[in-house]
């Protein structure tokens, strides 16, 4: 009877245990879908501008932040970054100045309960030796022409990306480019280098582009890191420009248009004429007879 008793009382102990450690997984579920959520989102919207323990960027490393401002203030920012300049916050406009006078924008989707998941992360990632939103690594030696060329071949669209993504030429314009000088659906990018700050930061942006489009394009064929140092080698050298460049590819995009527009206006006189002679002639003649027997 006793045995009987113990083995019942060892599968009660076993059930209680089955079901605690059900709760704790089911609990710990929605803790790890946030984390992950979190952290896709941080990749995607934040990471061209931040790292967390890889230095500045366009906007300060966020490495222990919460040690730098409390959870409340930074979590007002996040929501809404506008707002706190606007209003005057000293902190907001000293990050402001510091930036080069960049703003932070307004992110796609943003709530308080994202931003407190952010800074959850922030925080667990601070803690790491090597955190996952270090930033990109490329070589920090001098750009040889090698890589210039690499980057020109990649912009142009005559080496293609290993993942398959467009060439930048398909959008954008840049300094040396013959002919029509680029695509201009996009913003010109002979003084990206500058604008960016140097190799690290556009360095980063290119492997985590922020854009809506960008993201669409190469959130799932990303830009390889030898791709990326070739590119930006070659956004240095755009910078030894010529300021007529730009006004000569306009008026080239210009006069062809032109061209083609007289070219399609001649052919369809042409056509046309024939046409209306075909017409008109028969026409004429008809009446004339009709004039003569009058």
């Amino acid at each position: 009877m006793n045995g009987h008793h113990r083995e019942k009382a060892m599968r009660s102990h076993s059930n209680i245990r089955t079901a605690l450690l059900l709760a704790w997984a089911l609990l710990l579920v929605p803790r790890t879908a946030l984390g992950q959520e979190a952290a896709a989102y941080f990749k995607q919207n934040c990471s061209s501008c931040h790292t967390i323990g890889g230095g500045r960027l366009t906007g300060p490393d966020l490495k222990d932040v919460e040690k730098r401002k409390d959870r409340t203030w930074l979590t007002r920012f996040i929501v809404d970054p506008r707002a706190m300049l606007d209003a005057g916050d000293q902190y907001a406009l000293d990050l402001q100045r510091d930036a080069r006078g960049a703003v932070m924008p307004a992110l796609p989707g943003m709530t308080r309960q994202r931003a407190e998941s952010l800074l959850d992360l922030i925080g667990t990632e601070s803690k790491l030796e090597k955190s996952q939103f270090i930033g990109v690594r490329i070589s920090d030696r001098p750009f040889t022409q090698r890589d210039v060329d690499l980057g020109r071949d990649l912009f142009l669209g005559t080496v293609a990306l290993k993942n398959g993504g467009p060439s930048c030429l398909s959008c954008h314009g840049a300094h040396g480019i013959a002919g029509l000088g680029g695509g201009t659906l996009a913003p010109d990018l002979t003084t990206v280098f500058e604008r960016y700050g140097g190799r690290k930061t556009l360095a980063v942006w290119l492997s985590a582009p922020a854009t809506p489009t960008m993201q669409s394009v190469f959130n799932k064929k990303p830009i390889e890191p030898e791709e990326i140092l070739g590119l930006v080698a070659y956004f240095q050298n755009t910078l030894q420009r010529s300021p007529e460049d730009a006004s000569t590819a306009r008026l080239n995009f210009v006069l062809l248009g032109l061209g083609g527009t007289l070219l399609v206006l001649g052919l369809f006189d042409v056509i046309w004429n024939k046409r209306f002679r075909a017409v008109r002639r028969p026409l004429v003649e008809s009446k004339k007879l009709e004039n003569v027997h009058e």
